[in-house]
């Protein structure tokens, strides 16, 4: 062999191990100052363990594992035809946006467990447009969220929460498709080309099919309305009144514990405590609740009796498949998402390594830098259902403005730090930054908007 060619393998491999010694001097640098004895490090590190577990729990049985069969589902069930016809890159406009939406309509689902079922259609050849549609509408346009946002934070924010958020998921729809037209329009003369596959079944069955397990993962994760609203004068920046909905679980001589509809516990000291009033309930809500693992039960008896009867076993051993394949790609990205979001912001009512009050003083007031900060921290944190109304709560007692606070609402529940590391394996880092970044600007311009209103 030539000396000059060895030469070049030798600069290589010398190249290659030499990035190899960097990471290892970095890792070995990292564990010899790691600040154990610090308490906010260790405390930001119990956090992330905290979160996880916390969301381990709550989260992966009942929302993420039917949002994975879902996905699965859609990428074995339904024609690639079919997706094409409602929204693909070719599809009416209209209809592609309006069914996308209007999504969040139907499913309660978070920014994570979202992904499976935008990853699903995303991939089946829905065009970028509807597909990140979807997938901002999906947690943003909550009916509970909204509403329990009404009836907290106040009925002008939680109108205005409603209205941007279904504006949003259009315009970034739109905004997606014509950045990156070239792509699309590539990717319907494809789809033109394509000959339209055989049905298997009518559409009723698989509609039929899809509702069931729509309608499990729904009525399974019904949550509680509050059975009491607790008036206290609280916290930093001086004492304001707060408000929190929920079911007092204990009452000591020097304190009252109530869990809000999150499942969040609040312990409010005696002295702070200005009212405890019961709550008005609707009876078909808590009527739900009340029979939800029975109905439950039914749904899953009706979608054993349906996959039994109509899909062979070949299709049901793809599926499963399919469905593993969504759970093997989500789920490690999600775990590192959630751990760096406990340790750098904790969890609803704790901290994490950055403190808290530099996040109170970042949003007051209705500047262009705490509607930006206000969305930025937003897109980062990670927001389960329901969880931001309690947290804005007390941002709001704490100063924050009104801007800000529409701003949060608006980023927040659609992106989080384990939201993006997923959507940058379904699509590119570029496309992924772009939505991001659609998302975070949108957010402070309506922030701003609305403050100075």
């Amino acid at each position: 062999m030539p000396t000059a060619v060895i030469s070049e393998i030798n600069v290589m491999d010398w190249k290659k191990e030499s990035k190899k010694l960097a990471a290892v001097a970095i890792v070995f640098l990292a564990c010899f100052y790691l600040p154990i004895h610090h308490s906010r490090f260790v405390n930001a590190v119990f956090e992330s363990l905290y979160l996880v577990k916390w969301y381990a729990r709550e989260h992966v049985l009942l929302c993420l594992i039917p949002a994975f069969f879902i996905a699965g589902a859609i990428g074995v069930f339904v024609s690639q035809a079919s997706v094409m016809k409602y929204l693909g890159a070719k599809a009416n406009k209209v209809l592609a946006y309006g069914v996308a939406s209007v999504s969040g309509m139907i499913l309660a689902v978070c920014s994570c467990t979202v992904l499976p079922l935008f990853a699903g259609i995303y991939k089946m050849g829905a065009g970028l447009g509807p597909a990140t549609a979807f997938l901002y509408s999906g947690p943003a346009i909550n009916v509970l969220a909204i509403i329990l946002t009404a009836r907290i934070l106040g009925l002008e924010l939680g109108i205005a929460r409603a209205v941007g958020a279904i504006v949003f998921s259009v315009v970034i729809g739109l905004a997606m498709h014509f950045i990156y037209r070239k792509e699309e329009l590539e990717k319907s003369s494809g789809q033109v080309a394509m000959p339209a596959p055989e049905v298997s079944r009518p559409l009723w069955k698989n509609a039929a099919f899809f509702a069931s397990m729509v309608g499990i993962l729904v009525v399974a994760n019904w949550a509680r309305s509050g059975d009491v609203r607790a008036i206290f004068l609280c916290c930093p920046g001086g004492l304001s009144a707060h408000t929190i909905e929920g079911t007092v679980v204990q009452e000591g001589e020097g304190y009252v514990r109530v869990v809000d509809r999150t499942g969040t516990e609040h312990e409010i000291p005696a002295e702070q405590l200005q009212a405890i009033e019961p709550v008005d309930k609707n009876i078909v809500y808590e009527a739900v609740f009340r029979a939800r693992w029975g109905i439950t039960a039914g749904l899953l008896v009706l979608f054993g009796g349906m996959l039994l009867m109509w899909f062979s076993r070949g299709e049901i051993a793809e599926w499963v498949a399919t469905s593993w394949g969504f759970a093997w790609q989500i789920l490690p990205l999600l775990l590192i998402g959630v751990l760096a979001a406990g340790f750098l912001l904790g969890r609803p009512g704790y901290e994490g390594i950055i403190p808290a009050q530099w996040v109170e003083r970042a949003v007051g007031g209705n500047s262009l830098w705490a509607n930006l900060f206000a969305s930025f921290a937003g897109a980062f944190m990670y927001f389960a259902t329901l969880t931001e109304v309690p947290i804005l709560q007390g941002l709001l007692g704490a100063g924050m403005g009104k801007g800000p606070a529409l701003a949060l609402l608006l980023a927040g529940p659609a992106l989080s730090l384990p939201n993006m590391l997923v959507i940058r394996s379904v699509m590119g880092t570029q496309k992924t930054m772009v939505f991001v970044a659609l998302v975070v600007v949108m957010a402070t311009l309506s922030g701003l908007i609305y403050g100075a209103i």
